[in-house]
């Protein structure tokens, strides 16, 4: 008999809102992160970003540490991580493991030309970081493979759990808007000059954002209104930054997820998508999407809210997803107007009741990754 997973707490530390539900009223209002930012030691011309201000930041870590050793991202990380961790009451023995989920981690770092700075850059680093910061006896685990990061994480939470050998995984992911990021987007030409427009006619590519989000998955129901029924992870290997035109790893891994959750993809009532807003994404998505028959089921990206907060969208996305299953509320697709993709699918306008009882996490990014998670809503 395999055991069952659930998702029993969550939160997430974004630019419009410090914990769930201040995110959560800020969607229903309509109100975005993305605003036109002039930082030239990030870019050297203003651009349109989602970015939290380093006030806020410090004002709350200041509540709970008096600690200065720590970076910008993993004071984020930490006020993600520490309220689920508290309100759990989950002793952090051999049984209880922490994931890291991140693409850059602290890339920031490097701009300090020094050996010490060299060593806090490395992933394993910031996990050890955050994980004595908690005092996790079992050694932290990083995930990282570009824009999936995020919802991977609860994949391998999933998969650890099931094995037998943890009870309970918290799981944090968290990004953060660099130069090394935004020059790398926009090396790409990849990047919008105006506030993204997912699946729309006249999209022109991403804004970039930054958040951090945490989770505690586990084996007991406790609390739990949120049951992982299917994953599933592949890659295409299509090209090192262009999705599949047919959308094959992102195909395949919903078709496999659907086929572990024992369930119809009819029966699916929301997806919550990737939606990058750069013209191949949306298109690659559409292509899976209808190749599957999903193309009814009502779906959204968050990008129009939060921007790509590449490896921690998989999960602030899947956090802000749960809320939508238990409100019974689908959450518009901000910056939505005209279909832009050829293939048709069913993009949320308004928000709008419904009744939510599963629903789809999906995410793709480079290097031809993909990943696919399906959720239950506990009755």
């Amino acid at each position: 008999m395999t055991r069952e997973v659930f998702i029993n707490e969550t939160n997430c530390i974004t630019p419009i809102g410090f914990d769930v539900e201040s995110n959560v009223e800020a969607i229903l209002r309509g109100d975005s992160g993305i605003q036109i930012h002039n930082d030239i030691s990030l870019m050297p011309n203003p651009f349109y970003a989602s970015i939290i201000s380093d006030e806020k930041i410090n004002s709350a870590f200041s509540k709970i540490s008096a600690e200065t050793k720590y970076s910008r991202l993993e004071k984020m990380m930490i006020l993600a991580l520490e309220p689920i961790i508290r309100n759990s009451g989950v002793d952090l023995n051999s049984k209880t493991a922490f994931l890291l989920s991140t693409t850059k981690g602290n890339v920031t770092a490097l701009k300090d030309n020094s050996e010490q700075s060299f060593n806090n850059a490395h992933l394993d680093v910031l996990a050890k970081n955050i994980s004595d910061f908690f005092g996790f006896q079992t050694q932290p685990i990083v995930v990282s493979n570009a824009c999936v990061s995020g919802i991977l994480a609860v994949s391998i939470a999933k998969r650890m759990i099931q094995s037998g050998l943890y009870d309970n995984v918290f799981v944090a992911a968290g990004d953060e808007v660099s130069e090394f990021v935004l020059s790398g987007f926009n090396a790409f030409q990849a990047m919008s000059e105006l506030p993204c427009k997912p699946y729309s006619k006249n999209r022109t590519g991403v804004s970039l954002g930054e958040a951090t989000a945490a989770v505690l998955v586990s084996a007991e129901a406790k609390n739990a209104k949120i049951k992982v029924i299917g994953d599933s992870s592949i890659n295409d290997a299509n090209h090192i930054s262009g999705p599949s035109r047919t959308g094959e790893g992102l195909f395949l891994s919903i078709q496999n997820a659907l086929k572990e959750a024992q369930i119809d993809g009819q029966k699916l009532d929301y997806i919550s998508a990737h939606g990058t807003a750069t013209p191949f994404n949306d298109e690659m998505e559409a292509i899976a999407l209808n190749r599957l028959d999903l193309q009814n089921v009502p779906i959204n990206s968050l990008k129009g809210f939060y921007g790509h907060t590449l490896g921690a969208s998989g999960l602030l996305e899947t956090v802000i997803a749960i809320e939508s299953a238990n409100q019974n509320t689908l959450f518009e697709s901000k910056g939505f107007d005209e279909i832009g993709v050829t293939e048709n699918i069913n993009v949320i306008e308004k928000n709008e009741e419904k009744n939510i009882d599963y629903f789809l996490k999906t995410a793709s990014g480079f290097g031809g990754c993909n990943t696919a998670v399906v959720f239950e809503k506990v009755k």
